[in-house]
């Protein structure tokens, strides 16, 4: 079962609201924010950090990218550092490489989120394929993921 069909399943279970979007092919948050016409700051971009030797969910808007040393300090973390994607593929075996959703829970992970993509309304994020995204209100997200929530991000370099 695809892991968008997963993820559907746990939304619907919890009777939140979402709407899916079909779009062409898009690997990159940018490419994603423009194909489905979604401000980059609204597109919540998953990485996985080995936080001293365990993974957790890293989740920023599309125009940010993670200060490790900010997120080492929130963390209270010796070592931090982009997991390398040989690292952690076993553990979405039903997402494509890359489209991995920001529901932490699911895969018992911790969830750090950027305080920007809290300050809106919604949330957009890949559904576990490269051609599926969801969109939903941030306090739903919220609610069933519980994520931390702090400041761990900088500008994207144009």
């Amino acid at each position: 079962m695809p892991l968008s069909k997963k993820l559907k399943a746990f939304l619907d279970d919890k009777q939140i609201r979402y709407l899916t979007l079909h779009h062409s092919p898009a690997y990159t948050a940018q490419e994603l924010a423009a194909a489905t016409h979604i401000a980059g700051h609204l597109w919540a971009k998953t990485v996985i950090v080995d936080v001293d030797g365990r993974e957790v969910m890293a989740v920023l808007p599309a125009t940010e990218r993670v200060d490790l040393d900010a997120l080492a300090t929130i963390l209270d973390a010796k070592a931090v550092r982009l997991a390398d994607e040989k690292e952690f593929r076993d553990r979405f075996p039903d997402c494509e490489l890359g489209a991995m959703p920001p529901f932490g829970n699911l895969f018992t992970m911790q969830v750090v989120v950027s305080p920007t993509l809290a300050e809106d309304d919604k949330i957009c994020f890949n559904a576990g394929s490269h051609q599926v995204a969801f969109k939903m209100d941030f306090a739903d997200f919220k609610g069933l993921v519980e994520p931390t929530i702090a400041p761990f991000t900088r500008p994207a370099e144009g």
